[in-house]
């Protein structure tokens, strides 16, 4: 029989407090005006949902921090403060120069996505703000109010309405992301647009109306039709692609039968701890990223390390 990890004793790569995010300083303009004039402040340019990157000697991946004066005009998002220093995101239109002033080197522009497992953890939550922060001024341009054009304040965590002055603050969309088990066996499924072999935990947005367990039972059985009893939380991951919050549980199985929706889930299997494994270290079956809560969630049932990601 499966016993759910206790809340908070797996590790979430994405889900790591990084930095001191001082929401009282946004509203300080003389302030941010100092930040920017600073040298040491630390500055993250983002375009297009890409950021520039330096591959270390042990193989992972750490951020190309600029200086204010070589960071190109653009949105500016106060971050917060690491270890006594100030970071900050640009976001512009287009990509600058490769070359980083901080740290010296050609810099390689990536996604969050692309590089995330590899990211080192000083550095991922800082991007996960600024991805989100982001992506959340991308999509909202006008007020849904009045339609009068948006204008950003408060060190980019608030939009104000240039026509009626309603503001407007940055939205997460709450989701359920579940390991199934029935004791032994856990359920995993895999979407149609995937590549062969790819396999991954259930997960659905939350309703309105609606609480985190009941989520997770109603969408296990609209994609898969095996009914939940009882739901384990586990942890919790920000996923800014674009704008959501994963929450993390185990599910207990009452049913093994599958029919899945052949819409969001076009295949799903029970695998043994044994089976899972062996195909995964064969690449029959590929699992989701390390940086993933999905990831963290199949190894916390299987106890060890898996081989193979996606």
């Amino acid at each position: 029989m499966t016993i759910p990890p206790s809340p908070g004793s797996v590790e979430i790569a994405l889900s790591r407090r990084t930095h001191e995010r001082i929401g009282g300083r946004r509203t300080d303009a003389a302030w941010l005006e100092e930040v920017w004039a600073d040298p040491a402040t630390r500055v993250l340019v983002l375009a297009d949902g890409r950021f520039p990157v330096v591959e270390d000697a042990d193989g992972a991946a750490s951020v190309a921090w600029r200086r204010p004066e070589a960071a190109p005009d653009g949105l500016r998002l106060l971050l917060g403060e690491q270890d006594g220093v100030v970071h900050v995101a640009v976001v512009t239109e287009e990509q600058p120069d490769g070359r980083p002033t901080d740290p010296g080197g050609a810099a390689a522009w990536e996604t969050l996505r692309g590089v995330g497992a590899r990211l080192r953890a000083a550095d991922a939550g800082l991007v996960v703000h600024a991805v989100a922060l982001s992506e959340w001024h991308r999509a909202h341009r006008y007020c849904p109010r009045c339609a009068s054009p948006l204008r950003a304040a408060d060190g980019g965590h608030l939009l104000q309405c240039t026509g009626c002055g309603r503001p407007q603050f940055p939205r997460t969309d709450p989701a359920v992301i579940m390991l199934v088990t029935d004791g032994d066996r856990a359920l995993l499924g895999r979407q149609a647009a995937w590549p062969p072999g790819r396999y991954s935990t259930l997960a659905g947005f939350v309703e309105p109306g609606e609480s985190l367990e009941d989520a997770v039972r109603r969408e296990v059985m609209e994609e898969v039709g095996v009914e939940i009893g009882e739901v384990s939380y586990i942890g919790n991951q920000p996923w800014p692609f674009p704008a959501s919050l994963m929450v993390g549980f185990f599910a207990r199985a009452e049913t093994t039968d599958i029919d899945v929706d052949g819409d969001e889930i076009e295949d799903a299997r029970w695998f043994t701890r044994e089976d899972l494994e062996s195909l995964a270290r064969e690449g029959t079956v590929v699992l989701p990223g390390g940086f993933s809560i999905s990831r963290a969630l199949v190894e916390a049932w299987y106890g060890d390390p898996l081989p193979g990601t996606w």
